[in-house]
């Protein structure tokens, strides 16, 4: 991009998704090198919570270059976990360089086994790779003060169903642990009195914080999960794939409705604009190189494949940064009728 492009503040939406949350660092990394690009707000679910989180404590101790420097250790550190997870390409996969468990048999019997039994039964102790990265990685109280940028961290409360919002200065290795706890494979963190589970199933991520606690009117989804498939799945994995696909989407997909709703009154003059102002939505994706990975790959944390997808993500934004960044402040360049209204 060229230097002389003018100050933009925009809002990131980061949509969560296991290892696949590397495709976010990327864009992240991406972004984070246009110094013009500011930030109002970050909501992030899950990884994509983490995401956020990295990138604004590594931006509280020592700006942009530290926290494209934090995002990278951290998924170096979640690659290297690799050898001590069951969840293994088979050898021949290995081989022909596909990203996938279809002839994994430690992941099989895996997923076989968490249908069967909870994670309170063969995790009797709670234990949680994931709460050891986060406390060396993220520094809470530092986090909380840096109060340049608005993060919202979204979890589901197991007892009711809803969302629960994190705002940034409330923000712990709890909150963090609830956003990101999937259901088969952990127990429940405890906030408050409530319990929770990841975020996705009812904020991926949640939109509304942005509407309601921050000004900047462009609205920017970095989408991991794919909307659309061409093919109708068969086997039994890619059924559960789809299914997951497709949950994990609604959520965004009821948001981009409101959105367009209240877009579509506020130009016919049916809402106040002094009150009510336009939301221009931008995405970042790249469903082309996604969509042959399956959610199952969302468990692979390899490194080869972690820096795979982070390629995608520093592509994908600079595309984005390419063909778009001209529409900022002035209009959509997401077609959400065709994207997120119902099917005709």
């Amino acid at each position: 991009m060229q230097s002389n492009q003018n100050e933009t503040v925009v809002n990131l939406a980061l949509q969560g998704g296991g290892s696949h949350g590397a495709f976010t660092w990327g864009v992240l990394d991406r972004l984070l090198e246009e110094t013009w690009l500011k930030f109002d707000g970050l909501s992030g679910t899950s990884a994509g919570a983490v995401n956020a989180a990295l990138m604004l404590d590594g931006w509280a101790e020592g700006g942009r270059k530290r926290a494209r420097e934090k995002l990278r250790e951290f998924w170096t550190a979640v690659g290297e976990y690799h050898t001590f997870t069951p969840f293994r390409r088979h050898p021949l996969d290995v081989w022909m360089g596909r990203f996938g468990f279809d002839l994994s048999f430690s992941y099989h019997v895996f997923a076989s086994l968490s249908h069967l039994i909870s994670p309170y039964q063969w995790n009797p102790t709670n234990i949680n790779p994931v709460r050891g990265l986060l406390e060396q990685h993220i520094n809470f109280s530092r986090l909380r003060e840096f109060a340049d940028v608005k993060l919202f961290v979204s979890a589901t409360c197991v007892e009711t169903g809803r969302i629960r919002v994190f705002r940034r200065e409330e923000l712990d290795l709890g909150a963090m642990l609830a956003s990101t706890a999937l259901p088969l494979m952990f127990h429940a963190p405890e906030v408050d009195g409530q319990h929770y589970w990841d975020g996705g199933f009812v904020g991926n991520p949640a939109l509304y914080p942005i509407f309601y606690e921050c000004a900047a009117t462009d609205l920017v989804v970095v989408q991991i999960n794919p909307l659309r498939r061409d093919a109708v799945p068969k086997t039994v994995f890619e059924i559960q794939d789809r299914m997951s696909e497709i949950a994990f989407n609604a959520s965004l997909a009821s948001e981009m409705r409101a959105i367009h709703f209240v877009n579509r009154l506020i130009e016919k003059g049916a809402l106040n604009q002094e009150r009510y102002r336009k939301v221009f939505v931008h995405r970042i994706e790249a469903e082309d190189e996604m969509r042959p990975l399956g959610s199952a790959t969302k468990l692979l944390i390899e490194p080869e494949f972690l820096e795979r997808l982070f390629g995608f993500g520093r592509a994908a934004a600079d595309v984005w940064l390419q063909t778009h960044v001209s529409h900022l402040g002035r209009e959509s360049t997401v077609d959400i009728p065709s994207m997120y209204l119902a099917h005709k």
